[in-house]
């Protein structure tokens, strides 16, 4: 046996791989641990094959000081363990490198992955790039499965279930599911051979509703391991979770990566000598890998779907575990800023997890940290566009990387660091060049700084190199500020009442300007900092965990039952960690619900009371009110799912030896009362760049090892490790503890104190930051506090921030409907509190809320909450927020009539009402709109939800105080003048960036554009572009369109202008802030009482959601941008009247993918929403849970987009069977004239609407007609084919 042991802990990164290890002679108890690092590049083909083995040879060779041959396996005698985090998983998901796989999924819905959740990523992208799904090959299978009774309405759930009926089982969530039709294995025997012989080893298998009922995922598993898959993924095995898009897209990740990181682990094995596979008698492994939830998994558990994470993981355990203070418990902000991006993250005691993200275009089911990744890191690449500083998100990697590296490499941050003197040559590792031997090459850094320099205003003359290098130092910050806001501010949480845990090899030069843009503090700087994800791994404990799904209401009838269900999962957990090797008492487990209020889709997981008195509503009712500022006391409480977390407790010599080590709070306590300060010198003076004292000659630097503990170091200056340089700016200072850099940080000089009102191009960049942040975070909160499915799940709102003068300063990038329409509500407000005889001018307290297309509505289902906001008495701004309720009364359930003439059939109408006065919820008010008035007219009622409209109208009201303290804290930091001026300023760069777009479009086309397009009634849309290049303006001329009609696709001016500006902003294709500048240079002529400028009592309520779609159509067809795309929103309701005691009645919309039109450079993309819509469509097992129908076929409508040289996108089919009598209606357009092509292109095919009625013996199936209402029964089906896009460009034959 070898006298020393070795405990090697490895983090791959994007660009650098992070080794430590732990070396200690086993036969003598008393001997020190010693500790060796080793950083090196993750990509270094021409020197050694993978790094994490090169890391664990050279680590070897220090802790034995025997060689180990680059040519030779690796001798395994001296190794205790290896830990590896590893971005394996994540490379292979990013660059599309996994296992060809074949995914096996219920008849009706395979291309259900492919259309997700019909979102495009970026909404002002002509050219959709969405990514492409996982598997090579997917096969049906004819089996189908429904959950008995819905949960809308209190009287859904009251079912008979036949006595004896074989086809009704009970299922683990304790719902009763009826079998339609169990799949014959013979055939799907057949499809599985069928995939095999296309040379497929690997299966996922993932069925309709398979997360209480895995019956027949588990039978079909069976068959093909029989037929020789090598790898059988059930979506039901991995993460029985409700929702069969993400919970399908994580067993086919699985299976598609898994047998990847096998690969990965065989090849890595083959390194090494035998030793490496483990002992085979105590089932021990020698390497274990982490997880993206925190916790190790021994190498043969490690699987795919649970190793998107891996990397950053092991940095989080790290600092949790290493700056968490029992003494204080004062939560920790985790900032870890690599080379490639910058991972933030939150630590209170105990790790946050979620259950749901998205990773490279995938939606994935599984317990992952919650941290939130920016592109951002010493390697994103440096640009001026647009007359402003722009960091990343393009990344230089560690192949070319960096200008600085010696390969050629462009500009990045890590090179702006250089420049200003926060990177040391000297003090840096010299592993650059081709001889791996060099130093990090100023020059070059320098030149290209003076190249991009050339490119600005005054070819560089107006700033130093200096200014432009810490330019983009600030754009950085502020970029990977907005997530640290996002993750704390969004939750309820004030951000400066943390402390910063910064690590990564970048994290130590930016952290104290992160840390006072927070208003943070404290920051904690580990010794281990730029390699603490590695070092986190030899901390970590193993753990394995399981889950189930469940359905009950958590009410002491139920708790004997999840007692019972919880300790069989703890029994499972606690099995499989012995089988590890793990005895009794090294293991701990816990068990969680995952919990909702009834009605609604935000669970929240919540860990198992210290005293097991199994009291979890009080932990849920208070986190719900910290996270979403009110409770749900009227509703009962569901438990989704059991889950239990399994701890193996790590027994490393590291994690031994900090069992006995202080609180960093008693070190820093101790060193604050010491009476004579240690003084240490400097190792060497370096010329630094400081924002606030500019270039300082002589910055004392300073060596952490020979900084004795208790040292203290006054900023400026700088503090050098091994792998990691810290700047400790002016005004701060670090104490040195046994384990941390601690850095107190002075107030400094404040952006207040240095900005002017003068336009800055970096300032520029950090306000349009600022601004989106505020509208992004309202949006967050909006998500979070609403009710209603539309708003929380469809994602059917908006959120934005306007000046004094009504106009748009920013708007996350929500829904394009409302971009320009929401600043003519705020400006019909204005003018209306301001210049109406006796009408109450608006006060601080007041909130408004309208709807009316007179009043710059849209239609009335998107009802608008608009509040001042105050400073001294004036208004300095407006906050507003839109979205689109379920239902607001008129003739038809849902508020989307087809057939309405007048505007009274579409429901409550506001032009302006106080929703809050002084402060008060105006409750009667507001109920008396919604309920009493629209049941005035004839045929109609009042609202068929009120309770989830007050609920969602309070939500919008708590979006938009988020927006109100945030705008306020802006004007706190830099005054209301500078906030104001770079209102103007930004929105003068969109304003710039629209007028050279349009001498552009001059250039190429001339000064006259024209089109026209109609309507499927025939009207037309004309419209006539004349563009003066002098100034860079044009003339939007739409004289010559149709009179407004008596139907609903009459679009109020309100409509136009949103198409106008969406259109705008997708052809100038920079990264701007869309704001009203971009309008300034356009004027606009409608002509009145036209289909776009109709008169106020006209219905409108489908020119929100189809005539918006063809002016879009015809503004880019005068362009000629792009061809067609599927000109609707396709929007399909039904839903049920509530009964005489206001009863039972529920309301259901949704809009439907197509296809969207191909361009001069670019293929169209099929199943996606297009243009003036984005909002996401329910996952078809909600919808069958929440409502009496069965989703029977969504899928691409194959062939429907225009053939060209580029072809059109395809439309979809939608097919829903309705299980009781309800009122059904079709809204749509491009039913008669086709999406056209262009430049020779062919028109794509238009869509088509069935009514398939179900009578004795058969069905009769009727065209529905684009728009349509109809009561359908028992049996009935509705089925939509969505238009496609056109194709561009003639296709040589």
């Amino acid at each position: 046996m070898a006298s020393t042991k070795v405990v090697i802990c490895i983090d791959r990164g994007g660009t650098f791989t992070d080794c430590i290890g732990f070396s200690k002679n086993a036969s003598n108890p008393n001997a020190q641990v010693k500790t060796h690092v080793v950083k090196l590049l993750s990509e270094d083909p021409q020197n050694y094959p993978d790094a994490p083995r090169e890391g664990i040879r050279r680590i070897l060779e220090l802790a034995t000081g025997k060689p180990h041959a680059r040519d030779q396996p690796v001798d395994t005698s001296t190794i205790e363990i290896v830990r590896m985090g590893t971005t394996v998983a994540t490379n292979a998901l990013l660059e599309r490198k996994g296992e060809s796989t074949a995914l096996f999924i219920t008849k009706g819905f395979k291309d259900l992955l492919h259309i997700g959740n019909q979102s495009r990523p970026k909404i002002f992208d002509l050219a959709i790039h969405r990514p492409d799904v996982l598997y090579s090959d997917v096969q049906e299978v004819d089996e189908r499965l429904t959950l008995v009774g819905y949960t809308s309405t209190p009287d859904g759930m009251n079912v008979f279930i036949p006595k004896g009926d074989p086809s009704y089982v009970k299922g683990i969530t304790d719902e009763w599911v009826r079998v339609l039709k169990a799949p014959d294995l013979q055939v799907v025997e057949k499809q599985l051979k069928e995939s095999y012989a296309k040379g497929i080893r690997s299966v996922a298998i993932c069925l309709m509703h398979s997360f209480t009922y895995p019956e027949h995922e588990r039978l079909i598993g069976e068959v093909a391991e029989k037929v020789g898959f090598t790898h059988v993924t059930t979506s039901s095995n991995i993460m029985p979770m409700i929702k069969i898009v993400p919970r399908g897209n994580s067993a086919v990740a699985d299976a598609y990566l898994t047998p990847r990181i096998q690969k990965y682990i065989e090849s890595f094995y083959s390194g090494f000598d035998s030793g490496i596979r483990g002992d085979p008698k105590t089932g021990r492994s020698l390497v274990e890998f982490m997880q993206s939830d925190g916790g190790l998994a021994p190498v043969d558990a490690f699987s795919g779907f649970r190793a998107i994470l891996s990397g950053p993981a092991g940095g989080v355990v790290g600092y949790a575990l290493t700056s968490w203070s029992e003494i204080e418990k004062v939560p920790i902000i985790g900032f870890d800023m690599g080379g490639t991006s910058t991972d933030v993250s939150r630590y209170a005691g105990a790790y946050e997890h979620v259950f749901e993200t998205t990773t490279a275009g995938i939606t994935i089911q599984a317990p992952q940290l919650d941290i939130n990744t920016v592109a951002a890191g010493g390697g994103s690449r440096l640009f001026y566009r647009n007359g402003i500083f722009v960091v990343g998100p393009e990344s230089a990697g560690a192949n070319p990387g960096p200008a600085c590296y010696r390969k050629g490499g462009p500009l990045a941050i890590t090179d702006a660091n250089l420049l200003l003197g926060r990177l040391i040559p000297d003090y840096f590792p010299k592993i650059f060049g081709k001889t791996e031997k060099e130093p990090l090459d100023v020059e070059a850094t320098q030149t290209a700084f003076k190249e991009l320099a050339s490119q600005m205003p005054g070819g560089g003359e107006r700033r130093s190199l200096d200014e432009v290098a810490y330019g983009f130092v600030k754009v950085a910050n502020e970029a990977m500020c907005r997530p640290i806001r996002a993750l704390t501010q969004a939750k309820g949480y004030d951000t400066s009442n943390h402390i910063l845990a910064s690590f990564g090899g970048a994290g130590g030069q930016h952290a104290c300007a992160i840390a006072r843009s927070l208003g943070i503090k404290t920051i904690l700087i580990h010794k281990y900092s730029s390699i603490l994800s590695a070092f986190g791994l030899s901390l970590a404990d193993v753990v394995q965990e399981l889950q189930e799904p469940s359905a009950v209401i958590l009410e002491q009838a139920n708790l004997a039952h999840l007692k019972s269900r919880g300790a069989a999962l703890s029994a499972q957990v606690s099995s499989k960690l012995q089988s590890q090797g793990f005895p009794e008492s090294h293991i701990r487990t816990r068990i969680y619900l995952n919990l909702r209020y009834q009605g609604t889709d935000t669970a929240i997981m919540i860990a198992e009371p210290a005293d097991q008195s199994w009291d979890f509503i009080k932990p849920f009712v208070a986190q719900y009110q910290q996270e979403f500022g009110f409770t749900l006391q009227d509703r009962d409480v569901v438990v989704d799912d059991i889950r239990v977390r399994g701890v193996g407790k790590s027994s490393t010599s590291i994690a031994a030896e900090r069992n006995g080590m202080k609180d960093w709070v008693t070190e820093l306590d101790e060193a604050s009362r010491a009476t004579e300060s240690l003084v240490v010198e400097p190792d060497s003076h370096a010329s630094v760049y400081f924002e606030e004292t500019g270039r300082v000659p002589k910055v004392p630097v300073y060596i952490l090892d020979k900084c004795s503990r208790g040292t203290r170091l006054a900023g400026p200056c700088l503090i050098i490790d091994k792998t990691a340089t810290i700047v400790v700016e002016p005004g701060c200072r670090a104490t040195i503890t046994s384990e941390h850099a601690i850095i107190e940080v002075g107030d400094g000089h404040r952006g207040r104190n240095r900005v002017t009102t003068a336009l800055d191009p970096i300032q520029l960049s950090i306000f349009g930051h600022r601004f989106m942040s505020i509208a992004e975070q309202m949006g967050r909160t909006l998500q979070k506090t609403a009710i209603s499915t539309n708003i929380k799940e469809r994602l059917d709102f908006s959120c934005a921030l306007f000046g004094p003068d009504g106009g748009l300063v920013a708007n996350a990038p929500h829904i394009p409907v409302h971009l320009g329409s929401m600043q003519e509500a705020v400006r019909w407000q204005m003018n209306y509190y301001k210049n109406t005889p006796g009408v109450e001018p608006l006060k601080d307290g007041d909130v408004l809320v309208t709807n009316h297309p007179a009043a710059g509505g849209s239609h009335l289902p998107d009802i608008t909450v608009i509040t001042p906001v105050f400073n001294d008495g004036q208004i300095v701004f407006f906050v507003a927020s839109r979205g689109h309720h379920a239902d607001i009364g008129g003739i038809q359930p849902g508020s989307m009539p087809p057939n309405s003439r007048e505007l009274y059939q579409e429901g409550a109408a506001m032009k302006s009402f106080k929703l809050v006065s002084h402060g008060n919820f105006q409750t009667d008010g507001i109920t008396k709109i919604l309920l009493d008035e629209p049941a005035q007219y004839p045929g109609c009622t009042g609202t068929r939800c009120l309770r989830d409209n007050i609920s969602d109208l309070k939500a919008q009201v708590a979006a938009n105080h988020k927006g109100i303290l945030l705008v306020k804290s802006l004007i706190e930091e830099y005054g209301l003048e500078v906030v104001q001026a770079y209102m103007l300023h930004i929105r003068e760069n969109a304003e710039i960036a629209v007028r050279d777009l349009l001498r552009k479009v001059h250039a190429k086309y001339g000064p006259v554009l024209t089109s026209i397009d109609y309507m499927d009634d025939g009207s037309p849309i004309n419209l006539t572009i004349t563009i003066d290049p002098s100034t860079g303006s044009a003339r939007f001329d739409f004289s010559g369109t149709g009179a407004q009609v008596y139907a609903n696709t009459n679009a109020p001016r309100s409509v136009t202008y949103s198409a106008i500006i969406y259109c705008l902003r997708c052809l100038v294709n920079l990264e701007m802030p869309l704001n009203q500048g971009a309008l300034a240079p356009v004027t606009v002529v409608i002509p009145p009482s036209s289909l776009l400028d109709p008169s106020d009592t006209a219905a409108v309520v489908g020119g929100n959601v189809l005539t918006s779609q063809r002016l879009c159509d015809v503004i880019f067809k005068a362009f000629r941008a792009a061809a067609a795309s599927q000109g609707c929103t396709n929007n399909f309701t039904f839903g049920k009247t509530p009964d005489s005691n206001g009863q039972n009645g529920f309301g259901y919309y949704e809009t439907i993918a197509g296809g969207s039109g191909a361009g001069p450079e670019w293929e169209g993309k099929s199943g996606v929403h297009t243009h003036m819509t984005n909002t996401r469509i329910t996952d078809p097992e909600i919808l069958e849970r929440r409502y009496p129908v069965i989703l029977r076929e969504f899928g691409l409508r194959k062939g429907s987009g225009g053939n060209g040289l580029h072809r059109g996108g395809d439309g979809v089919v939608r097919e829903m069977e309705f299980l009781e009598r309800i009122d059904v209606s079709i809204l749509s357009e491009r039913r008669v004239f086709r999406p056209y092509g262009m430049e020779g292109g062919v028109d794509a095919e238009p869509g088509r609407n069935y009514l398939i009625r179900k009578i004795p013996g058969g069905e009769r199936v009727l065209s529905f007609g684009g728009k349509n209402a109809a009561v359908v029964n028992p049996g009935d089906r509705v089925r939509i084919e969505t238009p496609g896009g056109g194709g561009w460009g003639k296709l040589d034959r």
